[in-house]
């Protein structure tokens, strides 16, 4: 009797002790993503769960370049048309289907035609995707498209299962199913996303934690006090002015790196009633002036403590293809009250001014409106919720939008989308067939001399008129606690687990 006591202890012990090997790293997010469908997203939050959820064809490693990932290679003919692409073999779908080249030609088929998809200007030059075999796929362009691997580095690389997507129509961002690190458990709105370890994951070996929960915290103070509490083991968005005290915790560590994307305030100057008979629809000076008021470097001191990077571009300035013939212009009240002046305004002119609801959002929102009441402008800010945003603002309820890209590794992933005239992110709705020809030109050229010359010749209009004012390239604050091991920070922002363990 006493020795099937003591095997059935063991075997409680046994139990007891693969119970609490099991870990589960929460994770606070700074809104709740939009749908779990790579074809439809448009949200950078929802990227950073993409990241765990939705493996793409090609990735990004830490000196921005493109590297291999359920694509092994790619190999592009000498006309530019032609792209093959070779898979990495044996790769499961969370459904247990195979990754395969009917798997990836769905999957880029499904982002080209399915109704409001997100990802067909991004990959609007694929004329036809061919299997030919199994872990070979070919896809035909209708012009050379330089920016094309960059792009399947991201959304439009990712792959979905086809029988899943199939099943579920414009249903599947309720219960995705991809080929990432974890698959999906459950959603609730606002509350939380759980995604748990793919037992199947062709990179299984190097992925340590068992659970994933996400949730979303809007404010940032919240967030920090849970990381803090042992409530979370990681936080994206820190406050730039919570570094001093995230650095003086022993039991915190910090992840920082700048941006690939940018901070700025969009201008409706032509969607809808509202953009074309707004402040900013009927003459580019009021534009001009608005950013003649704003003074860069003193935003990025009041946000962001003289952590970021002020910018007036689509990308920073220390990036390879940044204008220096554009430099960031400096605060001058005087010119921007004679545009006004020139441009016939009554005074003040009234702006309706959206901001995502946020801590850092609210305090920018509220020294621009400072700064530009100077020059004449009456700022009135309406605090809204982040996906309720993007909604108003494609559908044109707005004048002035605090818009943040978080940006790609390629720079025709920060412009063409919200430039091009049938951009899906164009909330502006700025549109001239010159601008499109020149930015359809800088995608057909392959060398960065050349592309960088066209997108001079673009910028000086863009700048001037093109519902865009760029602001400054913020750092990517990630803090976590000193129990997370092995994580390392990209500057796109995202949130990428593999490596990465969860030590009692």
């Amino acid at each position: 009797m006493r020795m099937k006591f003591g095997l059935a202890a063991l075997l409680l012990s046994a139990m007891t002790s693969a119970a609490a090997a099991e870990t589960t790293l929460r994770i606070g997010l700074q809104e709740d993503p939009d749908v779990l469908d790579p074809t439809l997203a448009r949200t950078y939050v929802g990227r950073i769960v993409f990241a765990s959820l939705c493996d793409k064809l090609f990735d990004i490693n830490e000196k921005q370049e493109i590297i291999p990932q359920l694509a092994l290679s790619h190999e592009t003919s000498a006309d530019g048309k032609t792209v093959t692409l070779k898979l990495r073999p044996g790769v499961k779908l969370h459904d247990g289907e195979t990754m395969d080249a009917e798997a990836v030609k769905y999957s880029l088929e499904r982002h080209l035609t399915m109704a409001s998809s997100f990802r067909k200007a991004e990959i609007s030059s694929i004329d036809k995707v061919e299997v030919v075999d199994a872990t070979t796929v070919k896809l035909s362009l209708k012009n050379p498209f330089s920016p094309l691997i960059a792009q399947l580095a991201d959304r439009a690389g990712m792959i979905v299962s086809p029988k899943a997507a199939k099943e579920t129509g414009d249903k599947f961002g309720l219960k995705p199913v991809c080929a990432g690190p974890f698959k999906f458990v459950e959603r609730v709105q606002q509350g939380r996303i759980v995604l748990d370890r793919f037992a199947d994951y062709w990179n299984k070996d190097n992925v340590f934690v068992d659970r994933v929960v996400f949730r979303p915290i809007t404010e940032s103070t919240v967030r920090l006090a849970n990381l803090k509490s042992g409530g979370l083991e990681l936080i994206e968005r820190a406050l730039a002015t919570d570094i001093k005290e995230i650095k003086a915790d022993p039991k915190l560590r910090l992840a920082t790196q700048i941006e690939m994307g940018y901070q700025g305030i969009t201008l409706n100057v032509g969607n809808s009633d509202n953009g074309k008979n707004g402040p900013f629809g009927k003459d580019p000076r009021v534009q001009q002036a608005l950013e003649a008021a704003i003074d860069r470097e003193a935003l990025n001191q009041v946000v962001y403590n003289g952590e970021a990077l002020p910018g007036n571009q689509w990308i920073s300035p220390k990036n390879a293809y940044y204008q220096e013939k554009f430099p960031v212009p400096k605060r001058d009240v005087a010119k921007a009250k004679q545009l006004l002046k020139d441009a016939g305004v009554t005074l003040p002119v009234v702006v309706d001014f959206m901001v995502p609801n946020g801590p850092d959002t609210r305090q920018l929102a509220e020294v621009v409106q400072a700064m530009a009441a100077e020059a004449g402008f009456d700022m009135k800010i309406r605090v809204t919720e982040f996906a309720t945003s993007l909604n108003e603002a494609e559908a044109g309820r707005y004048h002035a939008y605090i818009l943040a890209w978080s940006g790609r590794v390629d720079p025709d992933g920060n412009i063409y989308s919200f430039l091009s005239c049938t951009g899906p992110n164009n909330y502006a709705k700025y549109c001239k067939p010159e601008t499109d020809a020149t930015l359809a030109a800088a995608r057909a050229a392959s060398a960065p001399a050349e592309r960088k010359a066209i997108y001079e010749k673009v910028t000086a209009d863009a700048l001037a008129a093109g519902g865009i004012i760029y602001l400054y390239h913020r750092p990517v604050i990630i803090a976590h606690t000193t129990k997370l091991e092995g994580y390392k920070q990209l500057p796109d922002g995202l949130i990428r687990l593999t490596g990465v363990k969860v030590l009692p």
